[in-house]
């Protein structure tokens, strides 16, 4: 290329990019400034499964979607649970690409279940900046670790190949080197408040520290005597799933690196200190991350069927499960004072094709009647806006030119 033609390429990038910034100033200038997010993470199932005519089980989502905010077209990011949930909270999947449970400071990772399978493939916590995991816009479903997100595809025994169209979204992320940290630790370097409200924590033995799952009451530290019931061996179900509490994957968050970012930070729903005690006071934090248990957030408990029924009962439990919800957050006294918004949001769809949109609606206190939004959203893009609603700089994927503000919800109009 010529040197004139070098200069004018530079010239359009740098026009492009301050185009680009000054629109991004612009969209930032448009949203107000929070005293609370609220966001309430669902599980496991794509747009189309929730709302329309197929949506029989979710009458109240239905009902709610039309007096509020809805992103009609919002992507996931990728498969599985663990990499959206960290693309919301930090921008970026932090080279995770599985659901494995973390290996804990104080003690490693425990799994006492008589029949478990261990804890192989336990990570080690976050720590230092590293480098994240590319999605490609196509992959090889037959190659690791692909072939273990998809499932067995039977094109892949039959050439050895099976190139599908990106079920992780519309848009490819190259890896980047990523700063480790979440919205939860940025508000912590401001002095301000956060919390991970955990659904079914147990309510013996340690709350937080080691525990990989629990049904409420044991968890996956329970000594084994606490899983004989009647001479059988029960599992615990797994309603409260570490995977769902993104936060706890990082080491300073679990050694208590500071007073306001440790696992003090995560609690349940219920008691003193929990989700409804402090919605019904209106000492809600600033950022509250809300994960209901894996009955009520449709995804359904690991090996309990019983409990938490087929995947049309799961849909019908967590809608009821959000319409309790909402109700509580309506009722708050954060909800009549300041300005306060409720994201309620699924992680990524069931792998039942390869379209990863879900639902996504934005419930605000400080404006008026219902609007649809058709622009191109994704996790990344709710990372990004939070963070502007709470003045707080964009992290890792957040800062992209290709994620777009969500301005038109969290808007006044």
């Amino acid at each position: 290329m010529k040197k004139t033609q070098l200069v004018l390429a530079s010239l359009s990038l740098m026009a492009a990019a301050t185009v680009s910034a000054s629109e991004d100033a612009i969209e930032r200038n448009a949203i107000p400034h929070l005293d609370h997010v609220i966001v309430v993470m669902m599980e496991n199932h794509s747009a189309a499964e929730i709302l329309g005519a197929t949506s029989a089980d979710t009458p109240f989502i239905n009902a709610y979607a039309k007096t509020v905010g809805q992103a009609a077209n919002y992507w996931a990011v990728g498969h599985p649970s663990l990499t959206n949930y960290l693309e919301i909270v930090g921008g970026s999947n932090f080279g995770l690409t599985d659901d494995n449970w973390p290996n804990w400071v104080n003690g490693g990772c425990v799994d006492n279940n008589p029949k478990g399978s261990g804890c192989g493939g336990a990570y080690a916590p976050i720590d230092g900046a590293g480098t994240d995991y590319a999605f490609p816009a196509t992959v090889d479903a037959c190659v690791s670790p692909w072939s273990i997100q998809l499932g067995p595809l039977s094109v892949c025994s039959t050439t050895g190949s099976a190139i599908v169209a990106n079920n992780w979204g519309i848009v490819s992320y190259p890896a980047i080197t990523y700063t480790p940290k979440t919205i939860a630790h940025q508000l912590a370097e401001r002095g301000k408040t956060w919390k991970s409200y955990q659904e079914s924590l147990p309510t013996t033995g340690p709350r937080v520290d080691g525990v990989n799952y629990s049904d409420g009451t044991y968890s996956s530290v329970s000594p084994v005597a606490a899983w004989q019931i009647s001479g059988n061996d029960v599992p615990v179900s797994k309603l409260y799933a570490v995977k769902h509490n993104p936060f706890v994957y990082f080491k300073d968050v679990q050694i208590g690196a500071q007073a306001d970012l440790s696992l003090n930070q995560v609690v349940g729903f219920d008691g003193t200190d929990g989700l409804y005690a402090d919605l019904a006071r209106g000492t809600v934090p600033t950022f509250a991350f809300v994960a209901p248990n894996q009955c009520h957030d449709m995804h359904g408990a690991g090996g309990s069927t019983a409990q938490c029924g087929d995947d049309a009962h799961a849909r019908e439990m967590g809608d009821a499960a959000l319409k309790t919800l909402v109700t509580a957050v309506k009722a708050s006294p954060i909800w009549k004072d300041g300005k306060t918004a409720l994201v309620i949001v699924w992680d990524e769809n069931d792998y039942g094709n390869y379209a990863n949109q879900v639902v996504t609606l934005v419930d605000t206190n400080y404006s008026e009647g219902p609007v649809v939004s058709n622009r191109q959203y994704n996790h990344y893009s709710l990372t990004k806006t939070i963070e502007a609603a709470l003045d707080l700089p964009c992290l890792n994927h957040a800062c992209d030119s290709s994620t777009h503000l969500m301005s038109d919800l969290f808007g006044a109009h």
